[in-house]
């Protein structure tokens, strides 16, 4: 069997826009196959745009990225299902479908991502909910489930297609510290099977109790732990 040392994601130059505004520009770095890098900073410093970028939400207009094979650059509307299939997005507020079952929710997801055969589906879906411990919650709607619990459900349905990375957007941000850790404990249970994450995060306890690369968003650039040392204090 052979391996690529290609990069999941991989940037050159690259300048991100938040409407007309350039808001970080010369960025370079790479993510390899299961890596767990940290994406921090301020309020307003980048770091969504960036991930939505990365994920193809907002379009790459300058440089040259690549994303799971896909090259960003110029990528064309009709590709950037394809691409989704490829990684899975995580999002601080959840976006489940509150009128439709846990089942349900993960099912509409497999449909549009190509799947048919209703066995396949449900065999799917239970070895999702087995993998973040809520193997008997197919049948419950999301308000039944706790803050914690749904975050593990958004974190199910981002494993479906068994992705390449995990984009996470504060997936502990609305989360207490116990239950905060728990989901940490899932993301590094995922990461250590081989799956690449990158999470932006403003929990600097969990940075702290779990090191890890830190590519940080400061005055219009993209630091990054591996190339140059930079402090890390509480607030960033």
């Amino acid at each position: 069997m052979s391996f690529t040392s290609t990069p999941v994601v991989s940037l050159r130059d690259v300048a991100i826009y938040q409407d007309v505004n350039t808001i970080l520009s010369s960025v370079n770095f790479d993510i390899t196959k299961g890596e767990f890098v940290y994406l921090v900073g301020r309020t307003g410093s980048g770091k969504s745009s960036l991930l939505k970028t990365l994920y193809a939400d907002l379009p790459l207009l300058t440089g040259h990225g690549a994303v799971a094979d896909f090259k960003l650059t110029k990528l064309p509307r009709r590709q950037v299902p394809y691409l989704r299939r490829k990684i899975g997005i995580i999002f601080q507020d959840f976006q489940l479908l509150m009128d439709r079952s846990v089942a349900e929710n993960l099912t509409f997801v497999l449909r549009a991502t190509g799947w048919k055969d209703k066995s396949k589906v449900k065999q799917r879906i239970s070895e999702v909910l087995m993998r973040v411990g809520l193997d008997a919650a197919a049948s419950k709607m999301p308000h039944q489930l706790s803050g914690g619990e749904q975050q593990r459900i958004v974190i199910a349905r981002a494993l479906l297609n068994e992705p390449m990375i995990l984009f996470a957007d504060e997936p502990t941000g609305n989360l207490d510290p116990m239950v905060a850790d728990e989901i940490m404990s899932l993301f590094l249970e995922i990461n250590n099977s081989g799956t690449a994450v990158l999470m932006a995060t403003h929990n600097y306890e969990i940075i702290n109790r779990y090191p890890k690369r830190v590519l940080k968003c400061a005055d219009g650039k993209v630091l990054d732990s591996q190339v140059q040392e930079f402090t890390l204090m509480n607030g960033f």
